[in-house]
């Protein structure tokens, strides 16, 4: 069996006047994340850790910020594109790791919604994806509470 190892990596800055949206679900907080999509860096971290798995380059060249097309767009439409793109290469997808770094908002309440979005987007059992949530200890740009950063892991295989 062909298996392939992918990582993605995402980070967006928190504004005032923007929605947080991070797995596809909406958080409740006074700031939001700063992108030509919706900026969640949840599903951008989990699409790039995709294609790279599958050597299919990253969101930026499929979905370039300078294409209007992509403005404000809902990122689970951009997953379930990039899981297009997999499986017109003739991939499956093994599992999902990722881990989303802030310093507030806790997101343990909002961790199950967000496992059974990519499950479903990606067309794979709730229980081959696995979302965790960490702060920086007040340390960096995310313990200071001036962006959110995501990172994902992913396991493809070739039907």
């Amino acid at each position: 069996m062909n298996i392939r190892v992918g990582h993605g990596y995402d980070v967006h800055r928190l504004v005032t006047d923007r929605k947080l949206i991070l797995g596809g679900v909406e958080i409740p907080f006074e700031m939001g994340l700063l992108g030509h999509s919706d900026a969640d860096v949840l599903l951008h971290a989990v699409s790039d850790a995709l294609l790279g798995a599958a050597a299919l380059g990253d969101i930026g060249k499929h979905f370039p910020d300078n294409d209007d097309s992509f403005k404000n767009i809902d990122s689970r439409i951009l997953l379930r594109r990039v899981v297009e793109l997999l499986e017109d290469e003739g991939y499956g997808i093994s599992n999902i790791d990722a881990t989303v770094i802030m310093q507030r908002p806790k997101l343990k309440p909002f961790i199950p919604e967000m496992v059974n979005n990519i499950a479903a987007d990606c067309k794979i059992l709730v229980g081959q994806v696995n979302v965790k949530a960490t702060t920086e200890e007040k340390l960096g740009f995310t313990g200071e509470g001036l962006g959110v950063s995501a990172h994902a892991v992913c396991l493809i295989y070739k039907k």
